[in-house]
């Protein structure tokens, strides 16, 4: 049993496709069939079988990947205690996260590993609750967020809290509720919203008011950027939620707390079992909690 055929399962299994495995390792398609049906020769069992215009993993297959999955942590594990028995915690780390915990997260992270041998390669991300868990197969950390009060589990994946941000009602300056400063959900729930599309953590906020009040929001616009978001209400076009670390203080907008409702969203680090054992990595994903600790003692 070879380890390399095990990665390869595991990664079908995550990739979903021959093709897409193939793209991710700069491989034709053929290549990695090839290299499948050596592995059944190997193993002696079908690993794959037809299924519309691709495969789909056997049982045994299934059960193989799982294992590849088990096998890569041990050795991370054991890489991972050589390198901090012998202080060489150094190495590059694909970090993805999204813009709105990037924003105060990264800058703080950079500045404790400047004198540290550990390069951060990132990309800003922006993508549905969902998807994000997705991303954890291209890359070492992502950070994500949640509605939900503790860290989702994911088959396969690490996930550690970062840090609990609550999410405020935003109205323009002109609004009748500029001078209060807090809101109930019955009374936004009437009001016009600007709001994510479904399958956002922050639209999932507003579901969770159109249940505790029984009633429909009446979602006037779709917008995922939460600067459009900010122009929109002081257009007067809506009212909107927004995270409160980083929504700017400005002369013509008002962050009025929620009240009766958890309106916090969680900020997780996600990375794949394997790669979560890395020491590069413990030290990233710990320095975003770090910092995340210090960005709510600062700004609550």
């Amino acid at each position: 049993m070879e380890h390399r055929h095990l990665v390869l399962l595991r990664e079908l299994r995550d990739r979903g496709s021959v093709a897409a495995v193939a793209e991710a390792g700069f491989r034709t398609a053929s290549a990695v069939s090839q290299q499948l049906r050596s592995a059944e020769r190997d193993l002696g069992v079908a690993l794959v079988r037809p299924h519309g215009r691709g495969v789909r993993l056997t049982d045994e297959a299934l059960l193989l990947a799982d294992a590849a999955s088990d096998v890569e942590t041990a050795l991370e594990r054991a890489q991972a205690r050589l390198d901090e028995f012998r202080g060489a915690v150094a190495g590059r780390v694909r970090l993805a996260a999204l813009p709105s915990a990037a924003e105060y997260l990264v800058p703080l992270v950079l500045a404790a590993l400047a004198d540290e041998p550990i390069d951060i390669e990132l990309d800003d991300v922006d993508v549905s609750e969902e998807d994000f868990a997705q991303l954890a197969t291209d890359y070492d950390v992502v950070v994500g967020h949640t509605m939900r009060a503790r860290p989702p589990r994911r088959q396969g994946l690490s996930v550690q809290p970062v840090v609990r941000e609550p999410l405020d009602v935003v109205v323009g300056a002109g609004h009748r509720w500029s001078r209060r400063r807090t809101l109930r959900p019955a009374e936004v729930i009437r009001e016009p919203w600007i709001a994510p599309p479904r399958g956002y953590p922050f639209r999932t906020l507003v579901d969770t008011i159109e249940r505790v009040t029984g009633e429909r929001a009446d979602v006037r616009h779709e917008v995922r950027d939460n600067r459009v978001v900010e122009a929109l209400v002081v257009a007067g076009e809506g009212i909107a939620l927004l995270p409160r670390f980083t929504t700017r203080p400005r002369a013509d907008v008002r962050l009025l707390q929620l009240r009766d409702i958890d309106s916090a969203r969680l900020v997780v680090a996600m990375s794949r079992r394997d790669r979560a054992e890395r020491a590069v990595v413990r030290r990233v994903v710990a320095e975003l909690q770090r910092a995340g600790a210090q960005v709510a003692r600062e700004r609550a």
